[in-house]
């Protein structure tokens, strides 16, 4: 079974994360990236898969910028087998249109897997549009936000987890499928395994190899764009609450004046 796995590169949670004051778009350079929490999910369900299927490869693939290539390369030391990284500067600025083309061409290009799975968003986008982008793109049936993965033959049935009732559902493969951070716990990559990734094949395309156009992507040719931003404010100082004998009274009228009761 051949897997494709998308990961993005995506600025720490943890940091100071920001626009770009030129054009508006998240600032990548100047804080630590990672690979996104929410598809490590991804890349560790597509492994438990390939160890139970005998000849299994799984090939992880990202696009953006060179720090990019960091997302593959912990999806490697995971324990995925190949990576692809598609980088170019036209890239720059492109929305989930965009990106869903770019990923799409690169998976026609990478071959026919048997499966595509995703995370259920990215952590800093966290629109959770692209996996249905792509199926459309790639004329795939899709399945997504699936707490449970389970293949069968030509068949894969996904368990989602709603907040009023679980659904089971079909679809034929090939598939693509996103995950959530339900489905397992991410494993870490072992010395072995980040000394092993070191020689796996990792290659570079750009637009150009896809036969995608510039005037395709990119911020010019973005479906949607932030307008403004504006820097959180800093936390004010929590009301400490003296308990005199009116503690309680006065811990009531401070959660109704905040409309919490």
């Amino acid at each position: 079974m051949d897997i494709v796995v998308c990961v993005k590169h995506v600025p720490d949670a943890q940091g100071d994360r920001t626009f770009t004051e030129s054009d508006k778009t998240v600032d990548r350079t100047s804080v630590d990236g990672l690979l996104s929490e929410l598809d490590e999910y991804a890349v560790e369900e597509a492994l438990k898969i390939a160890e139970s299927h005998e000849g299994s490869t799984v090939t992880v693939l990202t696009v953006g910028p060179d720090q990019a290539g960091d997302a593959v390369k912990k999806s490697l030391q995971m324990g995925a087998d190949k990576g692809v990284h598609v980088s170019d500067e036209a890239i720059h600025g492109s929305d989930a249109a965009a990106t869903s083309l770019v990923l799409a061409e690169a998976i026609k290009k990478i071959g026919s897997p048997d499966l595509v799975l995703t995370g259920m968003a990215s952590t800093d986008g966290t629109m959770g549009l692209v996996p249905a982008m792509l199926a459309e793109r790639l004329g795939l049936p899709m399945a997504t936000y699936a707490s449970e993965v389970t293949l069968d033959g030509s068949t894969v049935t996904i368990r989602r987890d709603g907040d009023t009732a679980t659904e089971r559902i079909e679809v034929s493969l090939p598939a693509v499928v996103s995950v959530t951070d339900q489905i397992n716990e991410p494993r870490y990559p072992s010395f072995k395994g980040i000394m092993a990734a070191k020689k796996k094949p990792v290659e570079t395309w750009a637009l150009a190899d896809l036969g995608v156009d510039a005037g395709q992507v990119g911020l010019d040719n973005a479906w949607t764009t932030v307008e403004s931003f504006t820097a959180r404010p800093p936390r004010e100082q929590g009301e400490i609450v003296k308990d005199e004998g009116e503690g309680g009274t006065a811990l009531a009228g401070f959660l109704a004046s905040r409309k919490f009761i």
